[in-house]
């Protein structure tokens, strides 16, 4: 199959990635890097372990805070604003 110079736009929608994880995982990894303490790699690890578990259960970023704010939110949700009743 020809690879035709007009294609270039498909890969714009791919989440960027990191070899094997999400390259959200990689300012952690940044961070560490920057400031190499037991601290410092101990929250490293905790926001890659939740890169990975969103990874997981097929949620980016976007999608993941759109859900907690949904979640937060309520099922209940009112049709006009409370400052104009």
């Amino acid at each position: 199959m020809a690879i035709l110079e007009s294609t270039h736009w498909r890969d714009a929608a791919r989440n960027p990635r990191f070899y094997f994880m999400d390259a959200f995982a990689a300012f952690p990894i940044l961070f560490f890097l920057m400031h190499i303490s037991l601290w410092s790699f101990i929250v490293s690890v905790l926001c890659i372990s939740f890169f990975v578990m969103l990874e997981r259960f097929k949620f980016t970023i976007p999608v993941f805070s759109r859900w907690l704010k949904a979640t937060l939110a309520g099922p209940l949700r009112i049709a006009k604003p409370w400052w104009r009743e």
